[in-house]
């Protein structure tokens, strides 16, 4: 049996979101080592902070400041801290109720063991030594004997220079298994051939393969190889210059209904300007020296493709 292909992959990107006032204080005061709270109409502070009750859906802007110390409701132990959290020593994840809340805090605590930590245990903020207005403004917890009692500072906001907005990383490490239809599918590229699978009920001929019909649901196995011309179905020009993607803008990347296929897939078009790529137009792939697939797509010089044709693959 052919081998079946993997591969490490990273998505990793920056998200970026604008904070409302309540969220806009909350942050603030971490950064000048308050912890606030919003209190609810009912009587309820709750930490973190949110701007609609959750039970009532009010709106709630009454902000007022809680202690830095508190109690654990919960944990779980960390044995082996990953990329990115907040402490790189082994941790216990912990809900703190901060002493004045009436809801817990998700965060860290600094423990030296599994056997240190318990529910109800005393805690404190240990605050990091620069801070941004952010919830990594607070290092982490770590254990509270209670011989130095907290002092509130009696802010409620607003401060000056509020945190308007934050950019959070957010990265996902993964193993991705093509399976058996698609490694024979990227194999073929490698040969510059395109392999699809066709469906022995509908009789479609599917690239690339997905290893079963999505019309009707049944395994497909029997290979096709299709193309190596198509036509373009439709496309884009794309004007944004990616990260780390060598390729002048403007471009355009387009569908293409490779000859003998039900599905069009897509590839960058080049080898003409830009604004005379169109629908219909003849294609064929371009692959460079020891590369496992095409580089791009270019004009083959033929007469553009009849709508009638590929109508049914936009």
């Amino acid at each position: 049996m052919p081998e079946v292909l993997k591969a490490p992959l990273v998505l990793e990107f920056p998200f970026t979101r604008s904070l409302g006032p309540v969220q806009s204080a909350f942050l603030t005061g971490l950064r000048e080592r308050v912890v606030l709270g919003v209190k609810t109409a009912d009587g309820r502070t709750l930490v973190p902070p949110v701007e609609y009750d959750p039970v009532t859906a009010e709106e709630i802007r009454d902000l007022v400041e809680v202690a830095p110390t508190g109690t654990v409701t919960t944990w779980a132990w960390n044995p082996a801290p990953r990329r990115g959290q907040p402490l790189q020593e082994q941790f216990a994840w912990v809900l703190v109720k901060l002493d004045g809340a009436d809801t817990a805090l998700l965060h860290v605590l600094d423990a030296p063991g599994p056997d240190a930590v318990h529910t109800g245990m005393r805690v404190r903020i240990r605050w990091a030594a620069e801070r941004s207005g952010a919830i990594t403004d607070i290092a982490c917890f770590e254990p509270y004997d209670g011989s130095q009692a907290p002092q509130l500072t009696g802010h409620d906001g607003p401060f000056e220079e509020m945190v308007t907005g934050i950019v959070a990383p957010a990265r996902l490490d993964y193993t991705y298994g093509p399976g058996r239809a698609q490694s024979a599918y990227i194999n073929s590229l490698a040969e510059q051939r395109t392999v699809g699978e066709r469906c022995p009920s509908c009789r479609k001929v599917y690239v690339p393969p997905r290893g079963a019909c999505p019309t009707c649901g049944v395994a497909t196995a029997e290979q096709v190889e299709v193309g190596p011309r198509g036509t373009v179905t439709t496309y884009c020009i794309v004007n944004i210059k990616a990260k780390n993607l060598d390729i002048e803008v403007p471009y355009v990347y387009a569908h293409i209904a490779l000859d003998g296929a039900d599905l069009a897939l897509h590839g960058r078009i080049a080898g003409i300007p830009y604004d005379q790529v169109r629908m219909g137009l003849r294609v064929e792939p371009v692959w460079t020296e020891g590369g496992r697939y095409p580089d791009h797509y270019r004009p083959t010089g033929e007469p553009d493709a009849d709508y009638e044709t590929y109508k049914e693959l936009l």
